[in-house]
């Protein structure tokens, strides 16, 4: 096959390495009855592997129109090929069984695609697990706990319906182009039981509000949230007012995010 010229802005670089893509297939342990989702597969190569366990139906996901021509020349109709924005589609719309989604995500948009499935309601109806690439600064973002240096709105959100676990740190060289980071490979798991929030919106901005003020001890951004009920609030949840954001875990953040769609309904 013609040796495709990578496109700089749609974040484009190959996974080459066969033992990488050996671990991120094993990851995903296949069966005959899996349906498979793979976002942006490239060249092909990790599809070439996710083809040898014989899963019963492979989507791919795949924004660059060249690609995908060149995709279909080298797969045909052993895969079911959409040339969309995978910002844009909805992926409940290929199958009502669970998806295994593999992914070696644009470094630009990885957290967009991620949050968008989030969001999603019934998540583990819709995704069985995800074998996700990340830029290894994203992914210690998303495994992050309370306490830690990276852990912040990120972390946040994705424990909220998500259970993390790192498989594996990338070397730039097992890419084409070389990139100038490393990367982490993750294996996320849909929670079957997760905190009733409303609306994920309100997550995010309460999260917002605290971690953009990160340094500052947490009664600003309640007295912010809840004006002149934020020690009443804080007194409630057992909040101390000199912590900062990343003394206070995921759980305290659902249930701020719970006295606040209170407070606003």
């Amino acid at each position: 096959m013609k040796i495709i010229k990578p496109k700089k802005s749609l974040g484009q670089n190959f996974l080459i390495d066969k033992n990488i893509i050996n671990i991120i297939t094993k990851a995903g342990n296949i069966t005959k009855n899996d349906i498979i989702l793979e976002v942006g597969p490239g060249t092909g190569n990790l599809t070439k592997e996710i083809l040898s366990k014989v899963p019963k139906k492979v989507f791919t996901v795949e924004k660059d129109i060249n690609l995908s021509k060149k995709l279909l020349e080298k797969f045909n109709n052993k895969i079911v090929l959409v040339n969309e924005d995978i910002l844009k589609i909805n992926e409940r719309k290929f199958t009502s069984d669970p998806m295994i989604v593999f992914g070696n995500l644009p470094f630009n948009i990885s957290t967009q695609i991620l949050v968008k499935w989030i969001k999603y309601n019934d998540l583990n109806k819709t995704f069985k697990k995800f074998i996700l690439m990340f830029q290894k600064e994203v992914a210690e973002r998303i495994v992050a706990t309370t306490n830690k240096k990276s852990y912040g709105r990120l972390s946040i959100l994705t424990s909220w319906k998500m259970n993390v676990k790192k498989i594996i740190d990338v070397s730039p060289n097992s890419f084409y182009p070389i990139p100038k980071i490393k990367s982490t490979v993750l294996l996320i798991e849909p929670k079957k039981k997760i905190f009733n929030i409303q609306n994920p919106k309100n997550l995010e901005h309460i999260t917002n509000i605290f971690f953009n003020q990160r340094r500052k001890m947490v009664k600003k951004p309640l007295s912010i949230l809840f004006k002149s009920n934020f020690d009443e609030i804080s007194k409630k949840l057992n909040i101390n007012l000199s912590d900062r954001p990343q003394n206070l875990s995921p759980l305290k953040y659902f249930e701020l995010c719970k006295e606040y769609e209170n407070l606003i309904s």
